[in-house]
């Protein structure tokens, strides 16, 4: 398969560039070392590396072109500096193994740094051992896809992020995996970008963490087994379907949190073995619909100042907690749900349950003042506190109330 790319990028490349020239690197060619060969070609130049280990310590590219490693090809940069430093705009990095840039507590080393550019592409490499995998700066048009990145980080101090963007404009990250750093993904100031398809997983710190981003799309990702899945703080307009938060276990983890988000859509996703599925926390007009919410501590944790966000044909398959609410229900609408905890019946037939349904416990409440009772959860005291406030309601929300509950679970 990645010899077909390989052939098929490197046609496309030769058709576009046809006054190009392909300048080989091995150690019996005319250059026997990749910082040789950026030396000598000229813009529009393909630089094919073959098989072998190269010393790349802080090659910095200043000019369009192409460079393809093929099987075997490692750019290594010895633990001292960045490994390639990408300073032109169009340009392609592509099918290499690259390792061991430099680790610092003052400067951001990085496999592959870019900055200031347009159009440059990070494909099909293989990034390890590296404090940052690919570092992103006030860039645009980028595309950066079918990347592993790992490293071996068990601490956040030990290592930087995987995918790390500043300041970026209509960015693609697809594709890539990315394990053993501080966070996966992380974005900053990344306005109008795709993030698809891409597993995140076993990072200490989150999957993906991103800020002050609008008008992204998170689609169709993977994020398992982090210290938390997703932290989405101070952005707008944000799009987040079918993606998957398995297994984000911890005192304080959660599979996805939204901190001052506003004008959101959460589509179609699976939170699945989380501590706290999703944690909300002063977002506003976010809806919430077609989500799966299953066998989490809480499904659902509310903070204060959110307003107007419905909940909407969601499944709530089996949580300790469907949901926690420590603040007024504002103009907050949870109505159409499944829960499976739903007793009610449906003498009309309409799908719905014709008696409301009350999904925050008292447990729950009592929880959230006195942590220390969650290891009441599973005796019959908690069963008969929960009935009773259901008979009369004293501590838990009035207006919480799904008035049309679902029978059956949402496909």
């Amino acid at each position: 398969m990645k010899a077909r790319f390989y052939i098929s990028l490197l046609s496309l490349i030769l058709g576009s560039w046809a006054m190009s020239a392909v300048r080989n690197v091995c150690r019996d060619c005319d250059y026997d070392n990749l910082a040789q060969a950026v030396q000598h070609a000229s813009s529009g130049d393909t630089i094919v590396v073959a098989a072998g280990s190269y010393i790349s310590n802080g090659l910095e590219v200043i000019k369009p072109l192409v460079l393809l490693g093929k099987p075997g090809a490692i750019l290594d940069g010895d633990n001292q500096n960045y490994v390639l430093r990408i300073l032109s705009d169009s340009v392609v990095v592509s099918g290499f193994s690259i390792i061991n840039s430099g680790k610092s507590y003052t400067k951001d080393y990085a496999a592959v740094y870019v900055h200031g550019t347009s159009g440059v592409q990070i494909l099909d490499n293989k990034i390890d051992n590296s404090f940052f995998g690919i570092l992103v700066e006030k860039s645009k048009g980028a595309v950066i896809k079918g990347n592993t990145v790992s490293g071996t980080a068990k601490q956040e101090n030990q290592a930087g992020n995987g995918v790390h963007l500043w300041h970026c404009d209509h960015m693609q990250i697809g594709d890539n995996e990315v394990f053993g750093m501080r966070d996966g993904i992380y974005l900053e100031f990344v306005n109008h970008s795709d993030v698809i398809n891409n597993y995140a997983h076993n990072n200490v710190r989150y999957g993906l963490h991103f800020m002050f981003s609008n008008h992204d799309a998170y689609v169709d990702n993977t994020f398992e087994s982090n210290g938390a899945g997703v932290a989405v703080m101070f952005s707008k307009w944000i799009r987040m379907e079918h993606n998957h938060f398995i297994d984000n276990w911890g005192t304080a983890s959660y599979g996805l949190l939204l901190k001052e988000i506003y004008d959101g859509e959460v589509l179609n996703n699976l939170f699945q073995q989380n501590t706290l599925g999703i944690y909300v926390d002063g977002s506003t007009r976010v809806n919430y619909i077609g989500n799966t919410l299953r066998q989490n501590g809480w499904a659902i944790k509310v903070s204060g100042g959110c307003y107007a966000n419905a909940f909407t044909a969601n499944n709530f398959i089996g949580n300790s907690f469907d949901i926690s609410y420590n603040s007024k229900m504002n103009d907050n609408t949870f109505n159409g749900n499944f829960w499976s905890d739903y007793s009610g019946y449906d003498l009309d037939k309409d799908g719905n349950g014709d008696v409301p349904y009350r999904p925050v416990k008292l447990f729950s409440y009592i929880v959230n003042r006195t942590p220390e009772t969650i290891v009441l959860l599973r005796s019959l005291f908690v069963d008969l506190i929960n009935f009773s406030e259901k008979v009369s309601p004293a501590f838990t929300p009035d207006e919480l109330v799904d008035h049309s509950p679902a029978m059956k679970k949402f496909q």
